[in-house]
Order: structure tokens, then C-alpha cells, then sequence
């Protein structure tokens, strides 16, 4: 299954999203900012806690349906030796999520900078014990 990838993922995240219970995240990194300009709600997304330069095959995270997805301009305003200020704008986006499957990289098909980052990946077969 070929599915947008956001990385750098806190591992407290990913346990918390394992639990089972949509929550709403907010991202500011570029590289999974571009990610999610192309992601409509009632999509997938993998997450994986691993950096975007060390994503590759075997890696382990898991995979989340999109509920909702909101984009925001932020405006800053930083103060220095009391009269010079700099003021930026940074793109934050803010999604909500919930838990669909474990599961592992097969292939990384995109990931470059400035480009959406797209595995292959399977969701991982779930035992119960009888």
C-alpha cells in the first residue's frame, strides 16, 4: 500500500495514537509539511519516528486514518537590543488522526526535500491469543 510518510514522530505520539482514540496534532516541520499538502481527510498516512534522511526498508511505525486536516499561517515576532525586531511567518498544519494498523516500511518510493515523502508499506498481521 503506497501511503504518504511523516517522520521525525515522537515515540510518545505513536504510543498514544496506538491507544486507539482520534487526536490532533500539529506539525511546523517543512518536510512533513509538503507531505501533507497533498492528503485529504479519509486517507492514510504512515508515521514513523525515524529521521527523514534515515527512512528505509524494514523501518517500523504505523499507519493512521486522516480525520480532519487544518493549515495555518503563524506569525512571529522576535525582539533584539530592544529596537531591532524580525517578524516571519511559518506554515503549521493541523490534523487529526487515528490509530488503523501497525505497520512496516516495504520500499521508500519518494523522499526528497522538497517533495512529498511516499513508502510502500504492510500493516502488520495482529494475533490474539484464544
Amino acid at each position: 500500500m503506497e501511503v504518504p510518510a511523516l517522520t521525525s514522530i515522537s515515540p510518545e505520539i505513536l504510543r498514544e495514537l496506538r491507544r486507539g482514540l482520534p487526536r490532533t496534532l500539529e506539525v511546523q516541520s517543512a518536510h512533513n509539511v509538503v507531505t501533507i499538502a497533498g492528503i485529504e481527510p479519509g486517507g492514510h498516512l504512515f508515521m514513523a519516528s525515524v529521521d527523514p534522511e534515515d527512512l528505509s526498508s524494514g523501518d517500523r511505525g504505523i499507519l493512521v486514518d486522516v480525520l480532519t486536516i487544518g493549515v495555518s499561517m503563524k506569525r512571529i515576532v522576535e525582539f533584539t537590543h530592544g529596537s531591532y525586531f524580525e517578524e516571519r511567518e511559518r506554515t503549521a498544519v493541523r490534523l487529526q488522526v487515528r490509530f488503523c494498523a501497525d505497520s512496516t516500511v516495504k520500499t521508500v518510493i519518494a523522499n526528497d526535500t522538497l517533495k512529498p515523502t511516499v513508502v510502500d508499506v504492510v500493516r502488520m498481521p495482529c494475533c490474539h491469543a484464544g
